[in-house]
């Protein structure tokens, strides 16, 4: 633990990193008591949502909101659970994460940033003319695993992955985060149906559930309830978590495969972390002022 630059110890708190080197890994984090693991990952995650602000704020383009609902499940991910070599992107046991929901591409760049994936001043040219860094992920960009934004392509694309592994011998995961109300898209379904009866458990599907969309709750558009037993009718094994508890979080995704692909329906509140972002549907893809970047950060630094 001497490789962090500041931490306070009763619960693992960590304070400024200077460096990629300094973040840790999944190995770092499996070593560590439970209490303290969760706490490393809300501060991750904390420090990952400041980077979105600013990328958005700088940009004047983006969706906050739902950056900020999928931050915790993503940090999770790619600190403490993804078999990943950032020197190698691609590496052919890695895991594979596919970011459907692929408008939120601020949160992904932000995490593979962190992780070593490409400099961290890559992130303040987020959708500037000639940027590689889009407004939905491409695979030009170093950990990208699909080019997603078009939703509903994202699962299908994660089912295939998964039916790769099982058939190379080999024995990499799949992650795929979709949004809930991209699950208005049929194609979800079609694939949902596949996976189901191939038994995929190297799959899952992580479910930002935080109830709004562009323009309106989902409920109002789409109603999606009872979600788990949908999933559960087509062969998954559905579990309901808190998406922002890192215990949970964690403990969900590192759990072995059981015969059935796994859809965790992480329950979220969209513009997590900042009190006049928070569950409001006007902050699908509004973008701060510069007054309310200030604020939001001082918010994400407590």
């Amino acid at each position: 633990m001497n490789k962090y630059s500041k931490r306070e110890d009763a619960m693992g708190t960590i304070g400024t990193l200077t460096s990629v080197e300094a973040y840790p890994t999944p190995d770092t984090l499996s070593s560590l008591p439970r209490e303290r693991r969760a706490a490393l990952l809300y501060w991750l995650a904390q420090t990952a949502r400041r980077s979105i602000v600013e990328m958005i704020g700088t940009a004047r383009l983006g969706h906050i909101g739902g950056d900020f609902s999928i931050t915790d499940a993503m940090t999770t991910l790619f600190f403490g659970v993804l078999r990943l070599d950032p020197a190698n992107p691609d590496w052919p046991e890695r895991d594979r994460f596919i970011l459907s929901k692929g408008h939120c591409a601020a949160s992904l760049y932000s995490v593979l940033a962190m992780r070593g994936f490409f400099p961290q001043d890559w992130l303040s040219t987020f959708m500037q003319p000639l940027s590689v860094l889009n407004g939905h992920p491409n695979r030009k960009i170093p950990g990208v695993e699909a080019n997603t934004g078009p939703l509903g392509h994202g699962l299908p694309v994660g089912v295939g992955s998964a039916i790769a592994s099982r058939l190379s011998g080999k024995n990499w995961r799949t992650f795929v985060a979709l949004g809930d109300g991209e699950l208005q898209e049929g194609s979800n379904w079609e694939a949902a149906m596949a996976a189901g009866h191939r038994g995929l458990d190297n799959l899952v599907a992580v479910i930002d559930r935080n109830r709004l969309q562009q323009g309106a709750r989902t409920e109002e558009t789409n109603r999606l309830d009872p979600l788990a037993e949908k999933w559960a009718a087509f062969g998954w094994e559905a579990i309901e978590i808190d998406g922002h508890d890192h215990a949970a979080l964690y403990e969900v995704f590192t759990r072995p495969g059981r015969g059935k692909p796994i859809a965790v329906i992480a329950n979220t509140i969209k513009g997590k972390g900042v009190s006049f972002i928070e569950d409001r549907v006007e902050w699908h893809h509004k973008v701060p002022s510069p007054e309310q970047v200030r604020l939001a950060l001082e918010e994400l630094a407590r």
